[in-house]
């Protein structure tokens, strides 16, 4: 099954409307050259400067590829997509920015690479390391519950809240996915 953009405008609009208006605004501020946030190359995390909206959309699109099912593509096109609607200047967004800093962090500590350039079977082994897949989300927890929260979850959200996404768990009409009249006049499977 191929994630869309489109799959990533559902998904922010499951979430609210301030998202697919986010979504537009920030691909009209790029188009411009003034929307890109903080660089991206700068140096490895662990202090200074958080990573720039490039450098996330990449460390997303990473643990994504590790974190969804295989029978999932354009993974890539869909994260940045929905990333394009969440890396705001909110709160949020920092706290998203903070994780994946120590996401990456972790990654060039104990696998001297970015988590970009890990193999899909580190990059899993990394967040089990990190203990995200068993800490309870908390935005204001330990390292484990932020990544689980911020970056797992938020990746999950984005998949699941989307048309493609729910199909895959057997949502037929996701949150903000009417579906047509159709969907609604037929018995379930």
């Amino acid at each position: 099954m191929e994630l869309t953009r489109r799959d990533a405008a559902a998904a922010l609009a499951a979430l609210g409307a301030t998202g697919g208006v986010a979504l537009g605004v920030r691909r009209a501020a790029d188009e411009r050259g003034d929307g890109s946030g903080v660089d991206g190359d700068g140096p490895p995390w662990g202090g200074g400067e958080p990573p720039g909206d490039e450098a996330v959309r990449t460390a997303m699109s990473a643990v994504a590829e590790a974190a969804y099912p295989e029978a999932v593509s354009g993974v890539d096109a869909f994260v940045g997509a929905f990333l394009d609607g969440r890396l705001d200047g909110s709160p949020h967004a920092e706290g998203i920015r903070a994780a994946v800093a120590e996401v990456e962090s972790a990654a060039r500590s104990w696998y001297d690479a970015p988590v970009a350039d890990l193999p899909p079977a580190d990059r899993d082994e990394l967040l089990r390391e990190l203990g995200a897949d068993t800490a309870e989300e908390n935005p204001d927890g330990t390292a484990a519950e932020r990544v689980r929260y911020y970056v797992v979850n938020e990746l999950l959200l984005a998949l699941y809240a989307s048309p493609t996404g729910g199909e895959l768990v057997g949502i037929e009409n996701p949150q903000g996915y009417a579906g047509g009249a159709e969907s609604y006049q037929r018995g379930p499977p």
